[in-house]
């Protein structure tokens, strides 16, 4: 069976019984999408938090719904920018939901995993995680990659936020440059009983090796923006996401 995926923000002022949201644009930040969905709306408001992340699953259609706090501002909403179609000579357009993990464990130690060559930023350490499966849950899809990619069980505890990257002329195991645009959900996750990270998935995926490192073994590490985003999050306090 194949769905229609799509990627989408929602958000209800307090006292509203109306949620108003629709698809993020190739490339958009996801809390921009918001003020953009509400302004078309007629409305101002501003971001305040993330509260959830979840896949709706019909049968013909697959929407990855990310829902967020919105509180009104004064004034009139701002011009809504029409979107650039692409031109003739644009490269190719991916779009991408995923699911990544804070993952520690009781003594702190964070859990990476490096980056397999073939794919973009390959040799570099990572969030264990990777892309959601059509009709997965996004925190189903991360204990899945977090078993597949280092060989632990985890647990979710927190729902850190919502980012988002561009990377447009990326080569990866295509062979050929596409303008990827890829929205995560990241969580902290909890690993009660560590072993030694071990890659349990297929010969030629995204992960060369996972290893855990204490705190202070980060400082100086060559790791993506995820892992330096998700280690600068506050606690929100949500358990929401699975």
């Amino acid at each position: 069976m194949t769905r229609t995926r799509t990627i989408t923000a929602y958000g209800r002022v307090a006292g509203s019984d109306t949620d108003i949201g629709g698809p993020i644009r190739h490339f958009e930040n996801p809390a921009t999408a918001m003020v953009r969905l509400f302004a078309e709306a007629g409305q101002a408001v501003a971001v305040s938090a993330v509260l959830d992340v979840r896949a709706l699953v019909t049968a013909d259609t697959h929407e990855d719904r990310i829902l967020f706090a919105v509180v009104p501002v004064p004034g009139e909403p701002g011009p809504v920018a029409e979107a650039a179609p692409p031109g003739p000579d644009a490269l190719p357009r991916g779009q991408r939901f995923a699911a990544y993990g804070l993952a520690t464990d009781p003594d702190g130690r964070v859990l990476l995993t490096e980056i397999a060559p073939g794919y973009p930023g390959a040799g570099r350490w990572h969030l264990p995680g990777g892309g959601t499966d059509t009709g997965e849950q996004p925190g189903d899809a991360l204990i899945r990659e977090l078993y597949e990619e280092t060989g632990q069980v985890g647990e979710i505890t927190e729902l850190l936020g919502v980012t988002h990257r561009r990377n447009p002329g990326a080569v990866g195991p295509e062979g050929y440059p596409i303008d990827w645009h890829g929205v995560r959900a990241l969580y902290r996750v909890l690993v009660p009983t560590p072993s030694q990270p071990t890659v349990t998935e297929d010969a030629g995926g995204s992960t060369a090796a996972a290893a855990w490192f204490a705190p202070a073994e980060l400082t100086g590490l060559s790791t993506t923006e995820v892992v330096q985003w998700a280690l600068a999050a506050p606690r929100q306090g949500s358990d929401r996401g699975r």
